[in-house]
């Protein structure tokens, strides 16, 4: 999921636009993009759209925002939400392990009521923003605390704001992205960049998109269809990688067969986490159909 488009759910003139843009994942927002006199009324819009068979068959990542769990709405939320068609949940501001798995025990209920996940196999999942200093300190733990966990998001606005970090400060960007990073290594689950505000700024868009790419993230957010060629752009492995890592990949099979534990690809020495690293990557290369 390279590129995420962010969606308020109270805007359902965009829902179809969205589905037929060039994005891998959708996340519809019910939080801050809703007021709180619209919840109710963009909750049952978003849950009517999504029974369409357009959303149902539709091979993008269908994404929900919810509300905290520690507001009223959360629950009714998720129990409207979760249903066929989606992929995953977007859980705003976990502050403890508790908090996640309160909201698999809630997932899980609204499944077996909505008739989701019947064959076990396709379970929805949890995305987990990390949005507040807690959070970022017990990421991992957040992030390894029940196997519906798909990945961490970083969000920081929340992060920064409230405790008057500038969002132009690039030590403090790249901090965040590194420890959020390492977080869900640790945990083997996905990382995912969050929103850049300024929708005139294409190259600073970019520029931050490349950066997380660099550092192994999945994808970035996309508060407007502008900046979806851009982050599928800066998330797409460049052919140049993509032929390195086949060749990493064929010597690693004649090097195990060898006896051989390090050996040298196009001049570069190479062993098992670079063997690692090129699996992934072919696997994500064939995923985009880049490769047979």
């Amino acid at each position: 999921m390279r590129s995420k488009l962010f969606v308020p759910g109270s805007r359902p003139e965009l829902f179809d636009k969205a589905l037929s843009s060039q994005a891998d994942g959708l996340s519809f927002d019910l939080e801050d993009a809703v007021a709180d006199t619209k919840k109710e009324a963009a909750r049952q819009t978003l849950q009517q759209w999504m029974q369409s068979p357009a959303v149902v068959q539709s091979q993008k990542v269908i994404i929900v925002r919810v509300n905290a769990m520690d507001t009223a709405y959360f629950a009714e939320d998720i129990a409207q939400v979760v249903q066929p068609g989606l992929n995953m949940i977007n859980l705003p501001k976990p502050e403890s392990v508790q908090d996640v798995l309160e909201a698999v025990n809630a997932i899980e209920q609204s499944e077996r009521k909505n008739g989701v996940n019947e064959d076990g196999h396709h379970p929805v999942r949890i995305l987990l923003n990390i949005e507040t200093p807690k959070a970022l300190r017990i990421a991992h733990d957040l992030a390894s605390a029940h196997p519906r966990v798909a990945g961490l998001q970083l969000g920081l606005a929340d992060l920064f704001e409230p405790v008057g970090i500038s969002r132009q400060e690039q030590f403090a960007v790249k901090y965040a992205m590194m420890q959020v990073k390492l977080a869900a290594a640790e945990a083997q689950v996905s990382a995912f960049d969050g929103a850049f505000a300024d929708i005139q700024n294409m190259p600073g868009f970019l520029a931050e998109a490349q950066f997380a790419a660099n550092l192994g993230y999945t994808g970035k957010s996309c508060i407007h269809p502008s900046q979806i060629t851009a982050a599928n752009q800066a998330f797409r492995p460049s052919q140049a990688a993509i032929t390195h890592a086949l060749k990493v990949v064929e010597a690693a099979r004649d090097a195990e067969a060898r006896g051989l534990g390090a050996y040298v690809v196009d001049g570069k020495m190479i062993d098992p986490p670079f063997v690692r690293s090129a699996h992934a990557l072919v696997e994500a290369a064939r995923k985009l159909g880049l490769i047979a």
